[in-house]
């Protein structure tokens, strides 16, 4: 991380653990925007289709009501980070900034570099593994009042992905708050890792389009109590890793290339680089937009989750 004297005002968020990069950007600017006194002093960007010229003209726009304008960029893909660097050469102290990057940037990147030229915080999120992981999960159990013996079960039996094992804290909270005792019986049945099988059977039946047996799968683990917002999370991160193999094909990576560069199981990259031979890029990359738009929708209360998520099969 590298910290200098406007860090503040402009931050720079990138890693491997995209859930803790989201985490960090919304805390900072829920304060950011609690000292707005209008809508015209915030400006969210698309990281994906963002040019230069228009971030450039965002960031030296002067406020109107407000105080400050905040300006954020929403998940920009790490391989177009150094296009946007030229616009951060002039920064008004009336500006503030968040950059959020989907994946990881080095310290030698162009973006990572006007970012502290311009007297601002890089930050970098890695993937939490074994010890951090646990460490994580524990504090997360903790602050819903759960012990830390079922934090280690969680741990032990969800995939090691935040976003899950979070939804599957909350619902664990959830129903000790309703009165219910968490037993290991309950426990069990209640958390996703008991379901991976389906969760499997899903991804295999999304693409190159889904079939019947997608919706009857999500049905089914819906009605099992995953949250259809974890589905949907999962789905993103399987058209995800699809999109990378299929990239790294491209370049003529071998299975074995990729099995020894990535950091997923085996198996499971074997399905990916399957998978990725008939998939088309622009076609998982609209079917990621999908997803985020119908996460987007379920959050602000615009549509219900499981109807949403029957839905999003159909745009998918």
């Amino acid at each position: 991380m590298t910290k200098v004297s406007r860090s503040a005002e402009i931050l720079l968020l990138h890693g491997e653990e995209r859930y803790l990069v989201e985490e960090r950007a919304r805390g900072v600017l829920d304060s950011w925007r609690s000292e707005l006194v209008s809508d015209f002093g915030f400006d969210p960007l698309e990281g994906s289709s963002l040019a230069p010229a228009r971030l450039r003209d965002s960031i030296l726009q002067a406020p109107f009501l407000d105080p400050f304008r905040v300006v954020v960029v929403k998940m920009l893909p790490a391989a177009r980070a150094d296009a946007l660097a030229p616009a951060l050469t002039e920064i008004p102290t009336t500006t503030r900034l968040i950059i959020t990057i989907a994946g990881r940037l080095n310290p030698s990147h162009k973006l990572v570099k006007a970012v502290t030229a311009a007297g601002g915080t890089v930050e970098e999120m890695p993937k939490l593994k074994g010890r951090a992981l646990s460490e994580w999960t524990a504090k997360r159990a903790q602050a819903h009042g759960l012990s830390p013996a079922i934090a280690s079960h969680v741990v032990r039996v969800t995939p090691p992905d935040l976003s899950v094992i979070e939804s599957e804290l909350d619902k664990l909270a959830a129903y000790q708050a309703s009165g219910h005792k968490l037993t290991t019986e309950a426990i069990g049945e209640l958390l996703a890792g008991a379901r991976e099988d389906e969760i499997f059977k899903l991804t295999d039946n999304l693409l190159p389009r889904p079939t019947a047996e997608a919706w009857s799968i999500a049905r089914n683990l819906t009605r099992s109590g995953l949250q259809p917002t974890s589905i949907a999370y999962r789905m993103a991160r399987h058209m995800s890793l699809v999109l990378e193999v299929r990239a790294r094909k491209d370049r003529g990576e071998s299975l074995a290339d990729v099995q020894q560069e990535m950091s997923e199981h085996r198996f499971v990259l074997q399905k990916a680089y399957a998978a990725a031979t008939d998939a088309d890029p622009q076609r998982l990359e609209a079917a990621l937009r999908a997803i985020r738009d119908y996460e987007w929708e379920v959050k602000s209360g615009q549509v219900d989750a499981e109807l949403g998520l029957e839905v999003l099969l159909t745009r998918l």
